[in-house]
């Protein structure tokens, strides 16, 4: 299939170090001939330039002409895709998706929205952006990254027929199938500290299988609003010395420490504010590495790892079966090797970046055409 020959993609984030989705989108797309950012309006190019004069001259500007700064905004946002020749945008999140409306509709350029997760659920996000109706029906494609979020944007009104599963991949070959029968019973979890990746849960079910199983260590990398409460959680819990906070680590730290461990552990959970994971790329990068997944039945998560297969799966909040998983995981590491193997299989076979690039083309491709 044709790829747009003119592509912008508009992402509310800069240099967000999470967001390695959209990296790749930016980086590896064919066709990007403009990158908007900074604000779901966005407010500055790629090279961080702002695309309106300074508050106080906007302003005036905005007195003299008689309308709102974001009106102006919308404006030169539409004047930039007519100038670059735009066939097509892809915006990242739905809030962005719904401030670039008019500007596309301005410039007649097709809008299609990606969505990755917390902007599907979170309470006030759908709530707050009445918005999210339209541009279900009126964006030329919507993008999600999970079964759960395709039946959720079904449920808000979204058209099958423009509705487009299609989940992250990551490049495979970064990450080299290692031996979890050969490593230690040690254990990794790699993801921000938030209330929907629920650090804390994941420690106290460690903790659990510790008691049982004195050899486990833990490591677990990243960092967020619970980094701290997580830190003083493993002092109360007597774990200090037996689990790893190292912050944020290196793509290739991670590699690495991903290959001298046993399995991957993460106990995701929908947030009290009902924020959802879409499909973490952690779980995606343990797969590559060959390590059994160790997690929850939320979000993407039982979209790819198959329970008793390639991971081990529980309910939300089911520290015990999480607990029980580790445990079987640290006393037989010929188990932890088949779903470890099972895991790289698949992650070769449906979970490469350059899939996931290639079915995004095709829909931006479908979507410029339409």
């Amino acid at each position: 299939m044709t790829a747009p020959a003119r592509l912008c993609i508009a992402s509310p984030n800069r240099n967000a170090y999470s967001e390695t989705f959209i990296a790749a989108h930016i980086e590896r797309l064919p066709g990007v001939a403009l990158v908007l950012t900074d604000g779901h309006l966005p407010r500055r190019d790629a090279d961080g330039a702002l695309l309106l004069p300074p508050t106080l001259a906007r302003r005036v500007a905005s007195r003299l002409l008689g309308t709102t700064p974001e009106v102006l905004l919308e404006r030169r946002i539409a004047r930039l895709l007519k100038r670059h020749r735009i066939e097509v945008v892809l915006a990242e999140y739905g809030p962005t998706g719904e401030a670039l409306l008019e500007p596309c509709r301005r410039a007649g350029v097709p809008l299609v929205v990606h969505f990755h997760g917390v902007d599907a659920f979170h309470v006030k996000l759908v709530k707050d952006h009445a918005g999210y109706r339209r541009i279900l029906k009126e964006a030329a494609a919507v993008v999600v990254v999970s079964r759960e979020m395709e039946r959720q944007l079904l449920s808000l009104g979204a058209d099958r027929g423009r509705l487009h599963y299609n989940c992250y991949g990551i490049d495979v070959e970064r990450f080299r199938a290692g031996r979890p029968d050969h490593a230690p019973p040690h254990f990794i979890a790699v993801g921000r500290f938030v209330d929907k990746k629920a650090p804390h849960l994941t420690l106290l079910a460690f903790h659990q299988a510790w008691r049982r199983e004195p050899a486990m260590r833990l490591t677990m990398a990243g960092t967020g609003p619970l980094w701290d409460s997580t830190r003083q959680l493993v002092a109360a819990l007597g774990l200090e010395g037996v689990v790893d906070l190292p912050g944020v680590l290196a793509p290739h730290q991670v590699a690495e420490r991903m290959g001298a461990s046993r399995a991957f552990v993460q106990h995701s959970v929908v947030a009290a504010d009902n924020d959802h994971e879409g499909t973490p790329l952690s779980v995606l990068e343990a797969m590559a590495s060959g390590l059994p997944v160790v997690s929850t039945r939320h979000a993407g998560i039982p979209d790819v790892v198959e329970h008793g297969v390639s991971g081990l799966l529980g309910a939300e909040r089911d520290l015990d079966a999480m607990a029980d998983h580790l445990v079987r995981l640290a006393v037989d590491p010929a188990l932890a090797l088949r779903l470890g193997q099972a895991g790289r299989v698949r992650a070769e076979r449906h979970h490469r970046v350059e899939d996931s690039l290639a079915g995004l083309t095709a829909i931006l491709a479908g979507a410029a055409r339409r």
